[in-house]
C-alpha cells in the first residue's frame, strides 16, 4: 500500500461535496448533500451536521454555533466533537418538533414499540398532573400506538411525493406484537393480507420489498398464502405470452416487481410443494425471465450486477432442492451449469461464486474453489466471518497445499490484528479520543477470542506435522520449532466466539427450512467438540516428544512387566482427556440432525468417527503407557477396516450419470493422519524397546543358547505390529495408485469430449444428443 501512495478514506469522498458548498457559503446546496448522505450512512458521524443544519435552519439562531460547527468540519479528529455539538443543540428542541425529522427511520419504531410494551408490561401510569417526563407525553397504551401509527400513515397518504416505507410496516409490526400478545386491538389495524398487497403496489419495485415483507409472511393464515401471490400476480404488468407461454416484463420495474412474486411464493413455500415435475417447470420459467432480463443489463459495467440475476439464483436453488429430494446428482449438476452461466454474465456477483464455492466442495472439487474464493477478494474481517468457507473442506478433500495457503491467509490477518489495534489504542489516546479506546479492546478481544482464530492455528500446526515431520526434519525438532507447550491449554475455551457469517448465502426459503437459533447453537457445539480433538492431539504429539526413555531395567522401583516402566507425565491426563471427548463427540453425533443446506457446513466430526479414525489415533497414543497391551488393541485389524472405507471410485458412471464420491477421499486423508501419529509413535515404542532387545541379545551370547532363550511378548508382539503396519502401508499405496490412474483416464476422457466438441464447432457438425452431466449448461 506504501507504493501507491496515500489512499484517500472513502468518508472523505462522500464528504467532500459537503465542505465544497460550505466553503463557498451555499448552505443550502449543503443542507441537500447532507440529507442524502444521511439516507444512504446513517451511522456515519459526519452526515449529522447536515441535520444539525437543518434544525437550525428552522430555529434560526446565534452565529457563532454554526460557525463553530463549520470550524470542526475540516478536522477529522473531531467528528464526535459533530456529534456532541448536534446532541447538545437537539435536547434544546422540544421532543415533537424533532420526532418527526426521523419519520422514516425503521430503527426509532421498533424502540418505540419496545417502550411501549415495556411499560404496558409493567403497568406504568402517568401521574395525574404535571408531565409525564422532561421530554413530553408518554404513550403507554395500545391505542395510543394504534394512533400514532395511524397518524404518520395519514401524513403519509397525502404526500404528492413517494410515501415512506416506516410508517406501513411499523403497521404490520404492530399487529405483529399485537398478536403475540392475544391483543383483540390488532383488528382495528385491517387485514394483514390487504396491507402486505397495498405495501407490495406502493413498494413492489424495489428490491427492498422481498426482505420487508418476508419478516411479516407469518401474519397470513395457511389458506391465505396461494391467494396472496395470485394477487400480487395480477398487480405485475407482463407482456403477452409468446410461443413458450411465459408473459414477460417490459422493463426494470415490472421486472423487479415479477421477481418479489417470485421469491415471497418461495418463501411461503410453495415453490417446495411442488412435485418434480412441477419444479422442473419452474426452473424452465425462471430461466426464460433470466434470459430475458439480461437485454436490460446490456449497457451495465462489469462490476455492475444483472437485473435478472436473482432468477438465476433462485433456479439453482430449485435444482438443489431436486438433488436433495430425489438424490439425483445430475440436478446438481444441472445447477452448477447454470451458476457458471450467471457468472459469466455477471463476474462480480459473489452469491454465484459463494453457491458455486459450497457445491464444489460438496462435490470433492477443490480446484476450482480456491479461484472463486479468492475472485470473492475478502479483506480484513472477513477472513473470520467467512474464511470457514474455505479451510472446513481443503485438508478434507487432500489439498494439503491449499489448506497451508488459506490457513495462513487467515492467521496473517489475526497476527497483524493485535499488532494494528495497539497501535490504533496508541493513536486514540494520543489524539484524545478516548471513547474509541473501549472499541479498539473489544474488536481485539473479539478476534483474539475467535474460534475460527484457535481452528486455523490448530489445523496449521498439525499439517505442517503431517508434511515435514520426518520427512524434512525430525519430529521433535519440528515441535520444538512451533513453541508448543503441551503443558499449557491456550485456547480460551470459556471466552470463544463464533464470529462466523452465517448468513452470508441469500436465500428465500421458508421459516421452516431456515437456520434457526437451535441449529446455531449445535454448530458451535460441534465446532468446539471438534477443536478439542484435534488440540488435544496436537498436544499428545508434542508430549511424544517430551517423553524420556524408560529406566534401566535393574535396580528400578517402577519397572513394569517385561521391562517396559510407567510415565510419571502429564501425558495420561491428556489421553484420559481426549479419551472423554471422544466419547462426547460419538454421543453428539447419534443425536445430531442435518442442518440446513444453506447453513454452517458439518465438521469434520461425524466422518472422522464414522473412519475409525479418532479410534484408532487414540489406541496408539496409549501404546507408550500401556505397550504391553499392543496385542489386545486390535490396531492391525483397524487399520485395515479404515483402508476399507476408503476404497471405492471417487467418480462412478452408473445409468449413464455421473456419481461422486468425495467421503472416500475424506476417508484416505483420515488414514493418512492416523497412519502419520501411529509412525510417531511406533518410532517412540521402537526406541523405548531397544535397550530391552539389545539386553536379551547380550544374554544370549553369554549362554550361547539361542533355542533356550524366550522372546517377551511385548517384543514378539511389536515385531508382529510392524509387520501387519507394513502390510496396510502397501495395500494404500497400490489403491492409491489405482486411484491416480483412474483421475488420469478421466482427464484423457475430458480431453477426448474437448476436441469432439473443437471439431463439430470447426467443421460446423451438429454435436449429438448427449446427457447434461457431459455438456452442462
Amino acid at each position: 500500500m506504501a507504493a501507491r501512495g496515500h489512499v484517500q478514506d472513502p468518508n472523505d469522498r462522500r464528504l467532500r461535496p459537503i465542505y465544497d458548498y460550505l466553503d463557498n457559503g451555499n448552505n443550502k446546496m449543503a443542507i441537500q448533500q447532507a440529507d442524502k448522505l444521511l439516507k444512504k450512512h446513517r451511522d456515519l458521524h459526519c452526515a449529522k451536521v447536515g441535520r444539525f443544519l437543518r434544525t437550525r435552519a428552522r430555529k434560526p439562531g446565534s452565529g457563532p454555533e454554526s460557525q463553530g460547527v463549520f470550524t470542526l468540519q475540516h478536522f477529522k479528529w473531531c467528528k464526535t466533537c459533530w456529534v456532541m455539538v448536534y446532541l447538545a443543540y437537539v435536547n434544546k428542541i422540544p421532543i415533537n418538533d424533532l420526532r418527526w425529522s426521523h419519520p422514516d427511520d425503521w430503527q426509532f419504531y421498533l424502540s418505540y414499540f419496545d417502550s411501549l410494551f415495556h411499560l404496558i408490561d409493567q403497568s406504568w401510569t402517568p401521574p395525574e398532573e404535571g408531565d409525564h417526563c422532561t421530554e413530553g407525553e408518554v404513550h403507554c397504551s395500545v391505542s395510543q400506538a394504534i394512533s400514532f401509527v395511524e397518524e404518520r400513515l395519514a401524513a403519509e397518504d397525502v404526500k404528492e411525493s413517494r410515501p415512506l416505507r416506516g410508517p406501513y410496516l411499523a403497521r404490520l409490526e404492530l399487529i405483529r406484537r399485537l398478536r403475540q400478545r392475544s391483543c383483540s386491538e390488532e383488528q382495528q389495524l385491517g387485514d394483514p393480507l390487504e396491507l402486505m398487497f397495498q405495501y407490495f403496489v406502493k413498494f413492489g419495485d424495489k428490491p427492498c420489498c422481498i426482505t420487508d415483507l418476508k419478516v411479516f409472511l407469518d401474519l397470513l393464515l395457511p389458506d391465505q398464502c396461494v391467494q396472496f401471490i395470485n394477487r400480487l400476480t395480477e398487480a405485475v404488468p407482463l407482456g403477452t405470452a409468446g410461443e413458450d407461454n411465459v408473459g414477460v416484463p417490459g422493463d426494470t420495474r415490472a421486472l423487479q416487481r415479477h421477481l418479489c412474486v417470485a421469491q415471497l411464493g418461495r418463501a411461503l413455500g410453495l415453490q417446495h410443494a411442488l412435485d418434480t415435475d412441477g419444479k422442473l417447470a419452474l426452473i424452465r420459467e425462471l430461466k426464460i425471465h433470466y434470459h430475458h432480463g439480461l437485454q436490460f443489463g446490456k449497457s451495465c459495467l462489469k462490476t455492475e450486477l444483472q437485473h435478472s440475476d436473482m432468477y438465476c439464483l433462485m433456479a439453482a436453488h430449485v435444482y438443489i432442492d431436486l438433488w436433495m429430494e430425489t438424490g439425483k446428482e445430475h440436478m446438481m449438476w444441472q445447477g452448477l451449469g447454470l451458476l457458471e452461466e450467471g457468472l459469466s454474465h455477471s463476474s462480480s456477483n459473489a452469491q454465484f461464486k459463494l453457491l458455486l464455492l459450497l457445491l464444489f466442495c460438496r462435490l470433492g472439487a477443490f480446484e476450482p474453489v480456491v479461484d472463486l474464493y479468492s475472485s470473492l477478494d475478502a479483506k480484513h474481517v472477513q477472513h473470520d466471518t467467512i474464511g470457514f468457507l474455505l479451510t472446513r473442506y481443503a485438508e478434507s478433500l487432500g489439498q494439503f497445499a491449499a489448506a497451508s495457503q488459506s490457513c495462513n491467509f487467515s492467521l496473517r490477518f489475526f497476527h497483524s490484528n493485535q499488532k494494528d489495534t495497539s497501535e490504533y489504542i496508541i493513536q486514540a489516546y494520543k489524539y484524545g479520543a478516548f471513547e474509541k479506546i473501549p472499541e479498539f479492546i473489544a474488536f481485539r478481544n473479539r478476534l483474539n477470542n475467535s474460534l475460527h482464530f484457535a481452528q486455523v492455528r490448530t489445523e496449521r500446526m498439525l499439517l505442517d506435522l503431517f508434511l515435514e515431520a520426518d520427512i524434512s526434519s525430525t519430529l521433535e525438532e519440528s515441535v520444538k520449532s512451533m513453541s508448543i507447550c503441551p503443558e499449557e491449554d491456550d485456547i480460551p475455551w470459556d471466552n470463544i466466539r463464533d464470529n462466523r457469517d452465517l448468513t452470508v448465502f441469500v436465500s428465500w426459503n421458508p421459516k421452516d427450512r431456515e437456520l434457526n437459533e437451535e441449529h446455531r447453537q449445535r454448530s458451535v457445539e460441534e465446532e468446539v467438540l471438534w477443536l478439542k480433538i484435534r488440540s488435544l492431539t496436537l498436544r499428545l504429539v508434542a508430549c511424544l516428544c517430551g517423553l524420556s526413555h524408560p529406566p534401566s531395567v535393574h535396580n528400578s522401583e517402577k519397572t513394569t512387566e517385561n521391562g517396559v516402566a510407567s510415565k510419571s507425565t502429564n501425558f495420561q491426563p491428556l489421553l484420559s482427556q481426549l479419551e472423554s471427548t471422544i466419547s462426547q463427540a460419538a454421543q453428539f453425533t447419534e443425536k445430531h440432525s442435518q442442518y440446513p443446506f444453506l447453513g454452517p457446513p458439518s465438521t469434520r466430526l461425524a466422518q472422522a468417527l464414522a473412519s475409525g479414525s479418532c479410534q484408532c489415533q487414540l489406541s496408539a497414543l496409549q501404546l507408550p503407557i500401556h505397550l504391553q497391551e499392543l496385542e489386545a488393541s486390535g490396531l492391525g485389524r483397524i487399520f485395515y477396516n479404515m483402508l476399507n472405507k476408503c476404497k471405492g471410485e471417487l467418480m462412478e458412471m452408473k445409468d449413464s450419470q455421473c456419481k461422486t464420491q468425495p467421503s472416500l477421499l475424506e476417508n484416505l486423508v483420515y488414514f493418512l493422519e492416523t497412519i502419520c501419529i501411529v509412525l510417531w509413535v511406533s518410532n517412540y515404542c521402537g526406541s523405548t524397546l531397544r535397550p530391552l532387545k539389545s539386553s536379551l541379545q547380550k544374554k544370549k551370547k553369554k549362554k550361547k543358547d539361542t533355542a533356550s532363550a524366550v522372546t517377551p511378548v511385548v517384543l514378539s508382539g511389536f515385531q508382529e505390529f510392524l509387520g501387519s503396519l507394513q502390510g496396510v502401508l502397501g495395500q494404500a499405496l497400490e489403491h492409491i495408485k489405482g486411484q491416480e490412474s483412474s483421475l488420469v483416464a478421466l482427464k484423457l476422457e475430458a480431453l477426448s469430449l474437448i476436441y469432439r466438441s473443437i471439431y463439430f464447432r470447426k467443421y460446423r457438425v451438429s454435436l449429438p444428443t448427449c446427457h447434461p452431466t457431459y455438456f452442462p449448461l
